[in-house]
């Protein structure tokens, strides 16, 4: 299909056979340019940025487009002018000076002990002391980090840019291993204070991650820091708008809805659905997830992109460590505080999930000074109930028996006594697995479990009276669980009548199914269960 005008002078450089290539996973501003992929043009805010000054943070979940901006920002005070041809900069910047860059990237390797951290630093203090002619004087980064910095402000006769990229790479990988987490802090403290210390040499400085660690004074020798993480300003920095999408991915969108039997608006409806709903602040537009956008637009196939690419398994840790009720993590409540930073010695699930990109701004109360949260996305809706039934639902014994489609079966036709021994049998099977709170852990496999399969299922539902342990719905169905621990079946049967759980569902014309079930803290199991129709 022909490009528009409009998409070539917005997207390319140099690409004659009007292909539109999609830079999937490339970080390098420069190859994006030199080889003609689709860029999508972020250099006015490259600008703005540069004239305030200063120390930058800005934190975004992973394959969000942070390295690239970084490597923008690099060729930008590399003074490489041609690469910005056609772009909103070429309008804007008259001196283009050239600058002595540090880039400093930290991802690429899992810190899972103490030397992994020095080495990586080292192997690119090595680089720039032989860029600079320098002779290492001393063995600790932090010393050898000033030597550089004089060296290339002495050498060029222009102050120093230092960028740093996922800066806290180390620390997450080592969460929840305290001993390590702390002597990567210690590291890192003073290596970047070194900045503070050198500000005179320097001219500007980038810093990107996933998380803002706080509590942990890395940052506290940048006094002047500027966190844009949440800064309105800055909200489409990384990722793509729907403006640009329409802009920049007319064309490309058509292909799509055509290798899909779909008109243009639904499929834009489906791109929306699926990747949109990024919000990094109150007010601010939605950004597309850039990794899982262009993926489909290449493919022409609708798919699960961002997720392949790994889920943290520290974050289901910290779930379940923190005893949360997994319906209730989407639409939680929080104040501003709790996003702004993670303390490694004492992590936040919820702030984890917000940072790694699991969650984001739905809405904001002023008068509350409260976020609400919620999952983006389909895409990551769907695919994190997959992570998360790995761990609730890591059926291995008995497949066949205890297939989570058997259960959804079993409700769909309203074969409850199969129901409940299929549920004493998943959870024999999977006594090891459960730590802590049963009653909990059994809310919470079956919120998995049925929200994988498309069922509506609400955990702790809130009536009048009271609250429903768990309440499954069909189109025929309704099922209505009381959990209760050591007690007889008949004491969870009592309190659904008692508290009228059922009256809401009398007149609509479906079954309702009264269930009691009672966990036992001696066996760890789900022991006994009484069903009423």
């Amino acid at each position: 299909m022909e490009k528009s005008e409009k998409s070539l002078n917005f997207a390319y450089y140099g690409n004659k056979e009007n292909i539109m290539r999609y830079p999937i996973g490339i970080q390098n501003f420069e190859k994006i340019r030199r080889d003609a992929y689709v860029y999508v043009d972020k250099t006015e805010l490259v600008f703005r940025m540069v004239r305030q000054g200063g120390y930058f943070f800005l934190s975004r979940p992973r394959r969000f487009g942070k390295s690239l901006f970084v490597s923008t920002l690099e060729a930008y005070f590399s003074g490489k002018k041609e690469l910005f041809d056609g772009l909103a900069i070429a309008n804007l910047e008259k001196d283009w000076t050239r600058y002595p860059v540090l880039r400093f990237d930290l991802s690429g390797k899992a810190y899972k002990k103490n030397s992994d951290l020095s080495e990586t630093l080292y192997q690119h203090l090595d680089k720039y002391e032989d860029l600079y002619g320098i002779t290492p004087k001393y063995e600790s980064p932090e010393a050898r980090f000033k030597d550089v910095i004089d060296a290339a402000f002495d050498r060029t006769g222009q102050p120093v840019v230092i960028l740093i990229d996922e800066y806290d790479k180390p620390i997450v990988d080592s969460l929840g291993n305290d001993e390590l987490s702390e002597s990567f802090r210690s590291l890192l403290q003073g290596f970047y204070s070194v900045m503070k210390a050198k500000d005179a040499c320097i001219k500007f400085g980038f810093l990107t991650g996933v998380t803002k660690i706080g509590k942990l004074s890395v940052f506290s020798g940048l006094n002047n820091l500027k966190d844009i993480s949440m800064d309105a300003r800055y909200a489409d920095i990384c990722g793509i708008s729907g403006k640009e999408l329409k802009d920049y991915f007319e064309e490309s969108v058509s292909e799509l809805a055509e290798a899909n039997d779909l008109s243009v608006e639904k499929c834009y409806e489906q791109l929306a659905a699926m990747y949109d709903g990024y919000h990094f602040c109150e007010n601010a537009a939605g950004v597309y997830n850039p990794f899982s956008l262009l993926s489909t637009l290449d493919s022409l196939k609708f798919g699960t992109y961002w997720f392949s690419t790994g889920t943290p398994s520290f974050l289901i840790r910290f779930l379940e460590a923190g005893k949360y009720k997994l319906e209730n993590v989407s639409g939680i409540k929080v104040s501003p505080f709790l996003l702004s930073g993670v303390n490694a010695s004492r992590p936040n699930a919820i702030t984890l999930l917000y940072q790694t990109g699991y969650l984001t701004v739905k809405d904001f109360d002023r008068s509350a000074n409260l976020y609400t949260l919620g999952y983006p996305n389909k895409e990551v809706e769907d695919s994190f109930m997959e992570s998360l039934s790995e761990f609730y639902t890591p059926i291995e014994n008995n497949p066949d028996t205890l297939s989570v489609y058997r259960f959804v079966e079993d409700i769909r036709s309203g074969n409850v006594e199969m129901l409940m021994r299929r549920f004493t049998a998943f959870f024999a099977d999977m006594d090891y697995q459960i730590q802590g709170d049963a009653e909990l852990y059994f809310q919470n496999t079956m919120y998995v479990m049925l929200k994988l399969m498309g069922q509506q299922v609400q955990v702790e539902r809130h009536t009048s009276n009271g609250r429903i342990d768990v309440l499954i719905q069909t189109d025929k169905f309704v099922y209505i669980i009381e959990l209760k621990r050591d007690r007889d079946p008949q004491d969870a049967l009592d309190q659904i009548d008692e508290k009228g759980y059922d009256w809401p569902f009398l007149a609509d014309g479906r079954k309702v199914f009264r269930i009691g079930a009672t966990f036992s803290t001696a066996t760890r199991r789900l022991e006994n269960w009484e069903v009423r129709q």
